[in-house]
């Protein structure tokens, strides 16, 4: 089981995020927990205060760090088997590799900044990693808080039935093949006639083939960075070559 542990000055946000799809039956089956500790519980002062200047100057206001040891410091989280990860754009990107190494993880703490961020102490002195979904700047750190999760939790037993991540996009360096539904014929657009077929061998071909035409016409880096078995690496090379 894994505890995520989200300090935010926004708690608000995650009571949507743990009452919907596959997170609400998570939490039911007890396959993994969301704490969320207000970081304005522990204010500077009486008026709330969880924000300041930063010294020399510049725009937009700091989170200081009082609020953040201290809320953190509430939580008591043993040291072993746990990660503190803040949310930044300086951070490393966000990875399916990255995301399936958390999976081995007890505890798990998600620190969310917010306007320009947090005084460099909770950087040095708590944050494991520092993290991003993207080169683009977001107004705080609960969305990416939330999109972590839901990633982490998606890959855990109990969550999701298992043979549907099988084929997922980045489950084997290749993006998912395309797929259709019913009706099979639709403003005379056509559903691919082997997917009709019944065919499983032939499918399971076509699917593959059409997962790396996929990957090639929109992640050729995928193809270029990635560890494939043989018979994939020749069905790359003789796809390659309808792009020439």
């Amino acid at each position: 089981m894994i505890d995520f542990f989200v300090l935010t000055l926004f708690p608000d946000f995650f009571e949507n995020f743990k009452n919907t799809s596959i997170i609400k039956k998570g939490l039911e089956k007890g396959v993994f927990s969301i704490i969320v500790k207000d970081i304005r519980d522990n204010a500077v002062n009486n008026y709330g205060q969880v924000d300041d200047v930063p010294f020399g100057g510049g725009a937009g206001m700091l989170l200081r760090p009082e609020p953040i040891f201290e809320s953190f410091n509430d939580l008591n989280i043993p040291e072993n088997d746990r990660k503190v990860i803040f949310f930044s754009p300086k951070g490393g990107r966000i990875t399916g590799e990255y995301i399936l190494n958390l999976t081995n993880l007890k505890n798990i703490v998600l620190i969310c900044g917010h306007y320009e961020g947090v005084d460099q102490r909770v950087i040095d002195n708590l944050v494991d990693e520092e993290v991003s979904l993207g080169d683009f700047v977001l107004t705080g750190g609960e969305l990416p808080a939330m999109v972590l999760i839901d990633a982490v939790v998606r890959q855990l037993e109990g969550v999701i039935k298992s043979r549907s991540l099988v084929d997922e996009s980045f489950s084997n360096n290749l993006l998912e093949h395309r797929q259709w539904t019913r009706p099979s014929k639709y403003r005379n657009l056509s559903v691919p006639d082997i997917l009709l077929s019944g065919h499983h061998k032939l499918i399971n071909e076509y699917k593959l083939e059409d997962s790396i035409r996929e990957t090639l016409k929109k992640r050729p880096d995928l193809i270029e960075n990635g560890i494939f078995e043989e018979k994939i690496k020749l069905l790359i090379e003789k796809i390659k070559k309808e792009f020439l």
